[in-house]
């Protein structure tokens, strides 16, 4: 696998389960203690994924999270927050992190995650824009991640555009959280629905700047989402 993890957390024993584990499953693995740490490790090691705690010492995980999308560094971010912090785990989704999860986590889950962002973050290759897909006015490029409203370039989260790219695919059909889950998420673990409603949001917020007329995707309560043409 060779993939570079980087586990950002101040408590010792976190560090080492996580790491023994990730070791374990095939990736390579850097450790920090706090968040500049965190940021340094992110341009010496340019690791793939970090997984990053959000009470930290220096700079806290949103400080980090939000440092490095300013920078336009496309190191997925998985954030471990406690289960009492909701309102960070909203900020760190609309600042850019892929995923989160609560402490305590279990490991197998973790692992599944990781894996799964990692498996999306690796299908795109093709450098010419080709094998168009269409929702109302959002036009999508599969292979390059890249969506455009017009000649607008959305800026999207890989999150938002997995879920702007399966909206696209499944156009006219009704889809169920537990499906958008399995689909875009890539695993079968229960999520919290706050993750996806979050996600959802920032979607059509960011779509709805370049065409405040975009109602593509209607909300099916107690269901899921309608996919309108």
């Amino acid at each position: 696998m060779n993939e570079k993890i980087l586990v950002v957390d101040d408590e010792p024993s976190i560090v080492e389960l996580l790491d023994f584990n990730l070791t374990k499953a095939g990736f390579q693995v850097v450790r920090a203690m706090d968040g500049e740490e965190a940021i340094r490790s992110v341009y010496v090691h340019r690791p793939t994924l970090m997984v990053l705690d959000m009470m930290l010492p220096k700079k806290d995980g949103i400080e980090v999270c939000k440092e490095l999308r300013f920078r336009n560094e496309n190191v997925a971010i998985l954030m471990l927050t406690a289960k009492d912090e909701e309102f960070d785990k909203v900020l760190s989704l609309e600042l850019g992190a892929d995923d989160y999860m609560t402490k305590p986590f279990s490991v197998p889950e973790l692992v599944a995650r990781i894996k799964a962002i990692i498996r999306r973050r690796n299908t795109s290759g093709i450098k010419e824009y080709e094998h168009k897909d269409q929702l109302g006015s959002v036009e999508i490029f599969h292979e390059q991640h890249d969506a455009f409203v017009g000649k607008s370039k959305l800026e999207l989260t890989l999150k938002e555009f997995e879920l702007i790219s399966y909206f696209a695919r499944n156009k006219g059909k009704l889809v169920t959280r537990d499906q958008i889950f399995q689909d875009v998420w890539g695993y079968e673990f229960g999520v919290d629905s706050r993750n996806l409603d979050v996600h959802i949001s920032r979607l059509r917020e960011k779509i709805g700047r370049h065409d405040p007329d975009f109602h593509h995707i209607k909300t099916i309560r107690g269901l899921g989402y309608k996919i309108e043409m």
